[in-house]
């Protein structure tokens, strides 16, 4: 074993958990950057990829400001990059009793450079809006792997059981489904909005006062269904609960937030905040997920491992 290797955490540390929520905050804020690139009209501020222009790598005295904040965007495209490999770096030698956070530290650097490449293709069509919309669901995705890396870094590794009642567990997973529903619906509604990133970037073509109307639905069925789910956690005292009021707080900010753009011309402070909140409410409903399951009990000790780890 050589020297490096030796300095490699053998077990869950603190530099694995502080370059775990590294990872969470920097794909929460690529979310942020992308949002501003786009509510800016700044979406062909760099005209090619992977360059800037045709003859530069970055930004030149002939472009706009536009041309700096799309750049900023691809520069935190680099910071995600280098934590996720950091990650990857400090999980290497527990990958064998740790598959689990190898596989998610594996997911998310793969991830990242497919986010790389959708980019570029967003780019060289010219913004096409369902490109545009799957780049967004993709970053959605990491950071809901990256909260899912954090979750799992404090649970005991090995088998694991249902924590909840069956019914409980089918709840939860319609509970997600119809948030995936309205996600997409609100990636449609605003790719037929005003917001398209470029005065001359296409749009979907569909009405998106009626896609408005339509993406509230589903809206409001995830916030009926979450309080059935923090009812039932709360009177069966399940190991949900204070996840899961989390997730109802963060749809509650985010049916505000909502509300307030609609009835106010689509600000582009209000839509950006309203991506990153999608974002956080998905990461959310990922720890109530898994929160269904627990380790296999065999003994007293790992109650008190789970116990300890359910707190944190």
């Amino acid at each position: 074993m050589n020297r490096f290797t030796e300095w490699l955490p053998d077990h869950v540390d603190r530099r694995i958990r502080v370059v775990a929520w590294l990872s969470f905050i920097a794909q929460t804020t690529i979310i942020a950057t992308g949002g501003a690139v786009r509510l800016t009209g700044s979406g062909l501020g760099c005209p090619t990829w992977p360059t800037c222009t045709a003859d530069s790598l970055v930004p030149t005295d002939e472009l706009s400001y536009h041309s700096l904040i799309e750049f900023g965007n691809r520069l935190m495209t680099g910071v995600v990059g280098i934590v996720a490999l950091l990650l990857f770096v400090l999980v290497w030698r527990i990958r064998a009793e740790r598959r689990d956070l190898f596989a998610l530290s594996l997911i998310v650097g793969a991830g990242i450079i497919a986010q790389a490449i959708v980019g570029g293709i967003t780019v060289w069509t010219g913004l096409n809006p369902f490109i545009v919309g799957f780049h967004y669901v993709s970053s959605l995705v990491l950071v809901c792997v990256a909260a899912a890396f954090i979750v799992r870094m404090h649970a005991v590794p090995g088998p694991r059981e249902a924590a909840v009642p069956g019914w409980y567990a089918g709840l939860t997973h319609l509970t997600t489904a119809v948030l995936a529903l309205t996600i997409v619906f609100g990636i449609l509604t605003t790719g037929s909005g005003p917001h398209s990133g470029d005065t001359n970037a296409g749009r979907t073509g569909f009405d998106s006062e009626l896609l408005e109307h339509v993406h509230a639905w589903p809206g409001y069925a995830l916030l009926a269904l979450t309080l059935l789910l923090l009812v039932a956690a709360w009177r069966l005292k399940l190991p949900t609960l204070r996840w899961t009021v989390v997730l109802l707080a963060a749809e509650i900010v985010q049916i505000a937030v909502g509300l307030y753009q609609a009835h106010n011309g689509l600000p582009p402070l209000a839509v950006g905040v309203h991506m990153v909140l999608a974002a956080l409410t998905a990461a959310a409903m990922t720890v109530v997920v898994l929160r269904l399951k627990r380790p296999v009990r065999t003994d007293a000790a790992s109650d008190d491992a789970e116990l300890a780890a359910s707190a944190r």
